[in-house]
């Protein structure tokens, strides 16, 4: 389910080619630092899902390649292995994934309804995690019948997980989107890092609408097609806002150029979800296989616009198409 017209944004912003790079594609370095551990490319499997066998083989396919290809991973939300211990299993991906960054995952609002620092610590201890998503989903929360839709002094309680988990937190969207006076919120309350997880890529209000159990809730639902902040527009607007603080940029990303354009924009890395579902689906090697044709084309992006490794990348100036067409604009992220 994507948006009707709201797009990323990326397709706003280019590179400017370089056609003498001054080095070879072989020496492009893709490596990087996250969250004081190094991956082999600026990539995170974003969360998608968990709690059911299907689910167990996918986070199995998704944690091989990861393993693989030296990226990190994102669990999906874990109340369901929380509430019934028999599920717990369909999220534990550390015996084929042993050296993966990888994130466990709750519903910040889950904060406010009966969770505690504890289930958030045993979230973390039931993958093994190395880190702990919150992800914020209020939209998503109002569009469904059964929403839970109270998110009064979150923040207070976010700051609370923060001070108390002995791993980083980092807070997320899910597909609409982090302003920047709430990274600056969040940055204050102590998170370790923040995806924005813009719009553009998978719209959570239409896959609401057509779980609408009547007209009247998939009308509501519908009118929201196209909210959100694009992801290189909540990208930039983070970077700004949050200039020392880790970002992940996340919604839509489809490819290795989209990577390079997240980069110069501010992230640290990239994370992507829908891009890799279908070969989820499928088998480890096919994940590897999109991972491996996601990095490619970024290898070749950095080559192309004369970055020879990701530092060099992220001070590499774009051109903004909207507000020039002639010369290249330096977007200030950094």
């Amino acid at each position: 389910m994507t948006f009707e017209s709201l797009t990323t944004g990326f397709e706003r912003y280019r590179f400017s080619h370089c056609a003498l790079p001054e080095f070879s594609l072989a020496a492009v370095d893709t490596r990087t630092q996250f969250l004081g551990r190094r991956l082999a490319a600026p990539l995170l499997i974003s969360s998608m899902t968990g709690g059911t066998a299907e689910a167990e083989r996918i986070n199995r396919h998704l944690a091989q390649a990861a393993q693989e290809l030296g990226v990190g991973m994102g669990l999906g939300s874990q109340r369901a292995g929380l509430e019934d211990a028999a599920l717990a299993r369909t999220y534990r991906v550390r015996d084929v994934a042993p050296d993966v960054l990888l994130f466990a995952n709750l519903g910040a609002v889950q904060l406010n309804y009966g969770y505690t620092v504890d289930h958030c610590r045993r979230a973390v201890d039931m993958i093994e995690a190395d880190g702990l998503i919150l992800h914020l989903n209020p939209l998503q929360e109002a569009l469904q019948p059964e929403g839970q839709t109270d998110f009064s002094g979150l923040l207070r309680k976010i700051e609370g997980v923060c001070r108390a988990l002995d791993v980083p937190v980092m807070v997320k969207e899910v597909g609409w989107g982090l302003s920047a006076s709430l990274c600056r919120r969040l940055a204050d309350a102590g998170v370790a890092a923040l995806d924005v997880a813009g719009a553009g890529g998978t719209s959570w209000s239409q896959v609401e609408m057509y779980r609408a159990l009547d007209d009247a809730q998939r009308e509501v639902a519908a009118a929201f097609r196209d909210w959100g902040i694009p992801t290189a527009e909540a990208l930039v607007q983070a970077r700004a806002a949050v200039p020392d603080l880790p970002l992940v940029a996340s919604g839509g990303v489809q490819n290795g150029i989209d990577v390079a354009k997240a980069l110069a924009l501010g992230a640290d890395v990239c994370g992507v979800a829908r891009a890799l579902l279908a070969a989820a689906d499928t088998s480890a090697e096919a994940v590897a296989r999109a991972l491996t044709t996601l990095v490619a084309q970024l290898r070749a992006a950095m080559f192309a616009a004369g970055a020879p490794d990701v530092a060099a990348l992220r001070h590499t100036p774009l051109v903004d198409i909207l507000h020039s067409s002639h010369e290249s604009t330096r977007i200030d992220t950094h």
